[in-house]
């Protein structure tokens, strides 16, 4: 098989280009493949469907393309600038790259997947051989048509979450895509206007389409939703309710531990994390000795209790029977005369129509692995 030939196979080189010439230098261990137009192509014009466009110059372009044996690799052609009815100018895109782009498709593909697997941009750079310039380039384009792609999918449940950063003493929000599993878009703040930028970024026919967003008790993301998807339902999740009932179960715990500590007990002493684990297994060693500790008279033991309860509203499917078990829930939760539990559940109370959204959704299984 001739070299020319080959090599249209490997760039899927088709009519009306073709492979003029491979050009192999040794020292400088380069290979540049040649392309060019066949003489008779003719073109559309696509502002006027009986006219043809015509030649008004050429360019001459190079793209870098994906290593052959080792060398790197070089495409040239000159590339038509085709002029048409309406007097526009506007260059011919080749099939193997992008218009106006120096590397190659498969090239683009090459680096994208390095960026996703190398630590930095350097290190990208090191490895295929180009300028930082031209990997941000890759870089760029691809948020373009990621974006561009965004806007016209629809999105039916989203997440509305806040990150840490910088040990804790700035926040960043974060817009996601449950059903993809994907970030849409990132803001410094936690702010009613950062979380309103990030909803503002979706289409009206995405805003009009979200059927729920799930989100924590912050009062700048609720504010933001209504505003913006009136009508999606909120949601709050599970991890963030767990949170607050695992802060409530320590806040007792150490209270007690304070307590206890003034008498000379030391029986809560180091155990800040056992009240904290789950215990699929219960003839493990951790579940033997956490349930001899459990199973003490203490108010700690209590407040676990109670968290451990609300496992069970999950699993409700149908949101008057998930109402039934909160009421219930929540009463007897009142009724223990532990203060840090007490206050986490006037705080569910005031959020009744968030937790109950989750029964609404649940039966999405997308959604229903993000919210736990």
């Amino acid at each position: 098989m001739k070299d020319t030939t080959l090599y249209e196979h490997l760039l899927g080189i088709q009519t009306p280009w073709f492979v003029q010439s491979v050009d192999m230098a040794i020292e400088a261990q380069r290979i540049t493949v040649r392309v060019a137009l066949k003489s008779s192509q003719v073109w559309a014009d696509p502002t006027c469907e009986h006219a043809r466009a015509h030649i008004h110059g050429w360019s001459e372009r190079t793209w870098r393309h994906l290593d052959t044996c080792q060398f790197e690799t070089l495409i040239t052609a000159r590339v038509p600038q085709l002029k048409y009815s309406d007097g526009s100018v506007q260059e011919l895109a080749t099939p193997w790259a992008e218009r106006y782009a120096r590397i190659t498709r498969l090239m683009e593909a090459f680096v994208l997947k390095l960026l996703q697997s190398c630590p930095n941009t350097k290190s990208v750079c090191a490895l295929t051989r180009l300028s930082w310039s031209s990997v941000n380039a890759v870089m760029s384009r691809a948020v373009e048509r990621g974006l561009l792609a965004r806007q016209s999918e629809p999105i039916k449940y989203l997440g509305l979450d806040e990150k840490s950063t910088e040990r804790g003493h700035s926040y960043a929000s974060i817009l996601t895509d449950i059903d993809q599993r994907r970030v849409l878009d990132v803001v410094p703040g936690r702010s009613l206007e950062a979380a309103s930028s990030l909803l503002d970024t979706l289409s009206d026919e995405q805003k009009s389409g979200v059927q729920a967003v799930a989100m924590d008790m912050w009062p700048a993301f609720m504010s933001a939703a209504k505003n913006t998807l009136p009508n999606a339902d909120i949601v709050h999740d599970r991890f963030h309710i767990a949170k607050y009932l695992n802060d409530a179960v320590d806040k007792v715990r150490r209270s007690e531990h304070r307590d206890l500590s003034r008498a000379g007990d030391r029986t809560l002493k180091g155990s800040k994390y056992a009240w904290l684990k789950g215990y699929s297994d219960g003839r493990s060693s951790e579940a033997v000795c956490f349930r001899a500790l459990h199973q003490l008279n203490l108010k700690t033991s209590r407040a676990w209790a109670i968290k451990e309860d609300f496992n069970q509203f999950w699993h409700y499917k149908y949101t008057a029977s998930a109402k039934r078990w909160f009421d219930a829930w929540s009463t007897h939760a009142m009724r223990s005369r532990l203060e840090p539990i007490k206050v986490v559940v006037r705080m569910l109370r005031r959020h009744e129509a968030g937790l109950l959204a989750y029964s609404q959704h649940c039966n999405q299984q997308c959604l229903r692995r993000r919210l736990q």
